[in-house]
């Protein structure tokens, strides 16, 4: 049997897209702190990940230099070959960093989820706990944010394989990802993709249009000497908050509900 979500896509109306940005902005108003704090956890996965990725490109690089110097070497029957050593190292770099990738992706996935649990908990005050950011984590939430995770990142890579253009088509779709995810944790991975494609190839325009909007404005951040983007970092979140809302909607579901993953 098909999950109501389907019918709430196909009956879902046009957003007056004035009414989101300014109910972004407010939500913004009264929840900036929270978001600053949702980044910070994510920077702290982050900035370790970038320095795993550099440290081994920067000793290549430098290798490499010293490998081409014909002075460096003394003449010998193994003069030449210096380099044979790096084949094997990038296979397994490679291989790490996809791994590593895919994890950074799923602690991302997974605070900001609770971020979005945030977002509808002030919006509507139901006077619900937080919880902590990590919650979407138990009962084998990680295993399946992984999944989600791997799933997003294959498509992404697909659509960048065709030429490039399809990512402007499934960027919007995987916008809507981690709200249904969020809002709908029961839901199976096939399911949640599906529903996103289904609910963003029907408002394309729209989340497109909200997403760009939104993403300009967070890198306002940065001309405050880049630390202003760890506030205006959480508005990507915003507008998409609130297309689900006024598209899918929660019905009377609570925040413990929606913290719960089969």
């Amino acid at each position: 049997m098909e999950h109501p979500i389907f019918k709430k896509i196909e009956n879902s109306k046009k957003i007056d897209f004035g009414d989101v940005l300014t109910q972004s902005y407010n939500l913004f108003l009264k929840i900036w702190q929270q978001g600053a704090m949702h980044t910070l956890i994510v920077m702290l996965f982050v900035i370790p990940f970038l320095i795993l990725v550099y440290v081994p490109i920067i000793f290549m690089s430098f290798a490499a230099q010293r490998y081409s110097d014909p002075y460096y070497y003394e003449y010998g029957s193994d003069y030449g070959s210096a380099m044979d050593f790096s084949i094997p190292f990038i296979i397994i770099y490679f291989v790490v960093l996809f791994v590593l990738i895919l994890i950074v992706q799923t602690i991302s996935l997974g605070v900001n989820a609770h971020f979005y649990k945030v977002c509808r908990i002030v919006d509507m005050e139901t006077g619900e706990p937080e919880g902590g950011y990590f919650d979407f984590f138990k009962n084998g939430g990680f295993v399946k944010i992984f999944v989600l995770s791997l799933a997003t990142f294959g498509i992404a890579i697909a659509a960048i394989l065709c030429c490039y253009l399809p990512i402007f088509y499934v960027m919007v779709p995987l916008q809507l990802i981690l709200p249904i995810f969020t809002f709908n944790p029961k839901l199976s991975v096939n399911e949640i993709v599906k529903a996103a494609f289904k609910l963003g190839h029907k408002h394309w325009i729209y989340v497109f249009g909200l997403a760009l909007i939104a993403g300009n404005v967070a890198q306002l951040g940065i001309l405050a000497c880049i630390v202003g983007f760890i506030f205006t970092a959480c508005i990507v979140y915003l507008p998409i908050y609130f297309f689900y809302k006024n598209t899918i909607g929660f019905d009377d579901v609570t925040s413990t509900e929606v913290a719960e993953i089969e």
